[in-house]
């Protein structure tokens, strides 16, 4: 029954860890669910069954955590992402020299957690737009509009972009998010924003790739 009722929020479960002191759960859930709903709803359905089950009440401490997990692994992504240029085949040499130039490293701690008045979250996300029809973008002020734009819609959202890439025909974005924003509303904010500021129409794919990432992968979470 909870199981299902999990389900019917946009979680499943993929791993438990009980005891007397904590309670551990990974869940996979859809693009649409921020930190903050799996928080509560995990909260909320645990405190339903305990009531269903005995009639007591359990109350849990506000020491709540939500880690992001994928995987890969922080350095691993941010590696990935520096590299994407160095690793394209098909460059040329004077492109491949400007697009280096919008390889971008900012000193950002993906390993802090985000506190909040219901505990830490740890939400890192990595995040891949494709223009439609494999549109090229190779023109130096069009790479920096893409660059400086994303950079004023992660400080409009509360994101921190910790690595970016912007490539021809796609870009790569490693950010902490904002606890209260989905992975689904997080990438739909940088589409609808970039698009604008190049001011080109329905530049990116409908489909994009967003996922989750952290300092474990999945491999230490089935070890724990």
């Amino acid at each position: 029954m909870l199981a299902k009722a999990w389900e019917a929020d946009g979680l499943r479960i993929l791993e438990t860890s009980i005891s007397n002191e904590r309670i551990m759960i990974t869940f996979s859930t859809r693009p649409c669910v921020a930190p903050v709903l799996l928080a509560a709803r995990a909260k909320g359905r645990l405190q339903h069954a305990y009531r269903t089950v005995d009639g007591t009440t359990c109350k849990f401490s506000r020491k709540l955590a939500v880690r992001s997990v994928g995987d890969n692994r922080t350095e691993e992504v941010r590696r990935y992402i520096r590299q994407q240029v160095r690793n394209e085949p098909v460059l040329n040499p004077d492109l491949q020299a400007l697009l280096s130039q919008f390889t971008v490293e900012c000193d950002v701690d993906l390993g802090a957690a985000t506190e909040s008045l219901s505990g830490r979250y740890w939400y890192n996300l990595h995040l891949v737009l494709v223009t439609s029809e494999r549109y090229r973008v190779v023109d130096e002020p069009g790479l920096m509009i893409l660059r400086n734009q994303s950079f004023r819609v992660a400080k409009k959202k509360c994101y921190s972009i910790a690595s970016l890439a912007l490539m021809p025909d796609h870009l790569h974005v490693a950010l902490r998010g904002n606890i209260e924003h989905s992975p689904h509303e997080t990438a739909l904010a940088f589409q609808n924003n970039l698009a604008y500021a190049l001011g080109r129409g329905r530049i990116w794919q409908s489909t994009f790739y967003v996922g989750t990432f952290g300092e474990y992968n999945m491999n230490a979470v089935r070890r724990h």
